[in-house]
């Protein structure tokens, strides 16, 4: 029985692990902390680490993901994201992380504002973590866009 509870509070603790990086990663992206960000990702990997941008083509590499995201945060005065429909499964040494990313970003100023128009965007987003003597590293991010209803049913025809 001990051996069973120990086992349970392990996996408790590498699911409170893989959160709190993935929330780390969210909370980078909404300070524009490029240094911190870089520092989530697997180190070395110039090969397997990869991402998808909603819209994006695959980008593979340790370099061109990075760049990626120096892009984002140079054109993006504000983003937030608000995380929903969260879940964590592992297996080993790795962790997938599914959820809704609900983002609220901003452009620059237009016209003297402080703030360009808000925008909102619905993702959905897998972000794969392996875990790796400094803890938990993002291997790869997929980002999907969610479509918007247009509130007419598919394959209804107006009558003329």
């Amino acid at each position: 029985m001990s051996r069973d509870r120990d086992e349970q509070a392990e996996a408790a603790a590498d699911i409170a692990a893989v959160e709190e990086a993935n929330t780390a990663f969210y909370e980078a992206m909404e300070r524009g902390d490029f240094e911190e960000l870089s520092g989530l990702w697997l180190p070395g990997e110039d090969l397997t680490v990869s991402c998808v941008h909603p819209g994006w083509p695959v980008l593979t590499g340790r370099g061109e993901v990075l760049r990626s995201y120096a892009l984002i945060m140079a054109n993006t005065e504000y983003i937030q994201f608000f995380l929903t429909d969260v879940g964590i499964s592992m297996t080993g040494d790795t962790a997938l992380v599914t959820c809704t990313e609900n983002i609220l970003s901003g452009g620059p100023a237009e016209d003297g504002n402080e703030l360009g128009p808000l925008v909102g965007q619905l993702v959905v987003a897998t972000n794969v973590f392996r875990r790796t003597p400094d803890g938990w590293k993002l291997w790869s991010h997929h980002g999907s866009p969610v479509l918007a209803e247009t509130g007419e049913e598919e394959g209804e025809e107006s009558s003329s």
